[in-house]
């Protein structure tokens, strides 16, 4: 599918903000089962890019002048084919670090015993997959409910949850295994629902040696496909969030978040 992709966020604040550093992840890579045709990420001011731990692209820019509204926008066109296994290149975050837990994925005891039937033996994808369904089974999709901050224990003591709860459940489950496992964000299209089109799913580490991670969504408890778009990888969805920044003065904060995907071919 050739995907013309468009993601805007704004932010109003109440009074002046006076500094703050915004950190954007809002560039996919070029890798299986995406083309980048054309991409561009707009700013406010001109932004410093580089590449993360993860191999993510990284746009950073500071603001030091006043402002009530900041607005960042991200679009451009995408080619996309199926494709869930990826290989890592030599640059790549050692798999045996993506064990760790994190704060947004320690697992509760009330979880590990709930899943532990369903907890894979092996890293096949069979076993993951079973796993990502036991997952989806579990955590009622509801949107509203939780927020960036919401740990893995939390949203499954509430049974109900988004994609990125999804996420954070299943590495919490996989990296108890001794899987190694990473969070991905990006983007989904499903004409039928755009709610759905800021999206998060898991890579896990199938084979440590070789640097094969295999990608799979728990939201939908299936391999990805053509529907969706990569942006970054990381730990937990912190370190891989597409915004993310700190500021000083604002007072209280309006965000407002629009993405629309439209299919050219």
């Amino acid at each position: 599918m050739q995907l013309k992709i468009r993601h805007r966020t704004e932010y109003r604040y109440e009074t002046p903000v006076h500094y703050s550093i915004q950190e954007l992840r809002l560039t996919p890579p070029q890798v299986a089962g995406q083309q980048i045709e054309k991409w561009k990420v707009s700013t406010p001011i001109k932004s410093t890019v580089s590449q993360d731990a993860f191999g993510n692209t990284c746009s950073v820019f500071v603001q030091e002048s006043p402002y009530t509204l900041m607005m960042i926008e991200a679009e451009g066109e995408v080619t996309t084919q199926s494709a869930f296994e990826y290989i890592d290149d030599s640059k790549a975050v050692s798999p045996y670090y993506l064990l760790q837990q994190t704060n947004l994925t320690e697992p509760s005891e009330e979880m590990l015993s709930h899943f532990d039937s369903d907890l894979p033996k092996q890293r096949t994808i069979d076993e993951v997959l079973k796993l990502a369904s036991a997952v989806q089974k579990a955590i009622l999709y509801f949107p509203g409910q939780t927020n960036f901050a919401t740990t893995a224990a939390q949203s499954f003591a509430m049974k109900s949850g988004v994609c990125q709860d999804h996420a954070h459940i299943m590495l919490s489950l996989c990296r108890a295994s001794g899987i190694p496992a990473r969070y991905v964000s990006g983007y989904f299209f499903a004409e039928e629902s755009p709610n759905l089109a800021s999206h998060a799913w898991i890579d896990f580490c199938s084979d440590i040696n070789k640097g094969i991670w295999v990608s799979v969504d728990i939201t939908h408890a299936c391999l990805v496909d053509s529907r969706h778009i990569r942006l970054a990888i990381g730990r937990d969805y912190y370190s891989a969030a597409p915004v993310k920044g700190v500021r000083s003065g604002g007072g209280g904060e309006e965000l407002s978040a629009s993405i629309s995907i439209q299919k050219l071919a």
